[in-house]
């Protein structure tokens, strides 16, 4: 025999459909929508914020960097003037030696023609 146990769970469900009321699914989105927006809003917000800030970082580490830059250059030129002081020492030295060795040959010169 057919009873109602023998029916299928699913039969009448596509009955159902159309009967669906869309002001129901409007009404329900707007609801969903206004739950979840207010915080969608200020995480929005707060990801703005944080990537003001970022900005903000990043432009005052590019800063530091270009000053740590400048310092390195400064060391750079103070020890070229350094090496710069160094060689011309040994230039006044090298002349100093070559203008006594001049005198010597000159007075060998001189005592040479002598003899």
């Amino acid at each position: 025999g057919v009873g109602p146990s023998d029916a299928s769970p699913d039969e009448g469900v596509v009955e159902d459909l159309p009967l669906i009321d869309e002001k129901a699914v409007e009404q329900l989105t707007e609801g969903l929508i206004s739950h979840y927006l207010p915080d969608l809003q200020r995480s929005k917000s707060a990801l703005q914020e944080l990537t003001q800030n970022q900005v903000v970082l990043l432009e005052t580490l590019e800063q530091e960097i270009s000053k740590f830059k400048e310092c390195n250059s400064i060391l750079d030129i103070n020890a070229l003037f350094s090496e710069a002081k160094h060689y011309h020492n040994k230039l006044v030295n090298i002349r100093n030696e070559m203008m006594m060795l001049h005198e010597k040959t000159s007075k060998l010169k001189v005592s040479g023609r002598n003899i």
